[in-house]
């Protein structure tokens, strides 16, 4: 990931991002007591703003907090900062957290101020090279919390899930809890199997991610059969072909999974037609009100 860039936006008021400060008593920091969502954005214009914002909602509602901004001062917030911070490809990281409290309590949970943060950064590029021969991927235990369905700060667990991914060579792990697919460290998973694409069902076990959601979309528009369904470890690893979506991602093909050949051991046709929709999908929603 590139560095962030330098605006930021941190309770009212908009200021470079080297000089933004908490409180070290913040329960985000302390507990890691909050949500966040990450939107990208496309010639200024941020991608499917109103699903994030629904997840946002959803999330700190799961979590017993209210969204202190609202969809009309995110929207604010965004189109500020994507200006301030020369628009064009980026995205825009948001982040409430409970706020700061004299103290450190689990219980009552605090009627305090919250900390509403959010910064900008480059786009990430998915490199030409990596469209041409895939990615290689591990399984591993999904160890993660119980709620994985919300969008919460507390992504310890995946960040040492990926870092077991690079230790092994890889770009990220997949995940497996009771011999079935969830999702991985840090994207949903999709799976072909006898010409039909299928993804986890969403539940508590997985995030309901935005990209996902493009992607079962797109997919009636392309001609190729979708549905949510459980995914078993042998499918998973008979699977004619495999793909990661997420919102600095877009659709990225898994040719490799525990250093055996996903299918051909090539990028499947069927991601093919799906990654060039996505694309036409950008295109169209160019110059739209967002």
């Amino acid at each position: 990931m590139a560095e962030p860039l330098p605006v930021c936006y941190l309770n009212g008021t908009y200021l470079p991002l080297d000089e933004a400060r908490i409180s070290p008593l913040d329960r985000g920091f302390l507990y890691a007591d909050g949500a966040y969502e990450l939107v990208p954005v496309y010639a200024g214009r941020p991608f499917r703003f109103d699903p994030h914002c629904a997840r946002l909602e959803r999330s700190l509602r799961e979590l017993r907090m209210e969204d202190p901004v609202g969809r009309d001062g995110w929207r604010e917030i965004f189109a500020t900062l994507i200006a301030r911070n020369g628009g064009g490809d980026q995205y825009v990281y948001c982040q409430v957290t409970r706020g700061a409290e004299r103290g450190r309590n689990h219980a009552p949970l605090p009627r305090v101020p919250r900390t509403v943060f959010a910064f900008c950064a480059p786009l990430p590029v998915t490199p030409p090279e990596v469209l041409a021969r895939g990615i290689a991927c591990i399984t591993a235990a999904d160890t993660r919390w119980a709620r994985c369905d919300i969008k919460s700060v507390a992504l310890l667990a995946n960040v040492l899930l990926r870092q077991l991914a690079l230790d092994a060579g890889a770009s990220e792990a997949i995940l497996l809890r009771d011999g079935e697919l969830t999702e991985a460290s840090a994207s949903a998973v999709h799976v072909l199997i006898d010409g039909e694409l299928r993804t986890p069902p969403v539940s508590q076990r997985l995030l309901p991610g935005t990209t996902r959601t493009v992607a079962e979309e797109l997919a009636a528009r392309v001609g190729l059969p979708y549905r949510a369904a459980r995914i078993n470890e042998s499918e998973l690893r008979g699977a004619a072909e495999i793909w990661l979506s997420a919102a600095t991602r877009e659709l990225v093909p898994v040719t490799t999974l525990d250093g055996q050949p996903v299918g051909s051991g090539a990028p499947g046709e069927a991601w093919r037609r799906l990654y060039n929709e996505f694309q036409r999908y950008k295109q169209e929603l160019a110059g739209r009100p967002w």
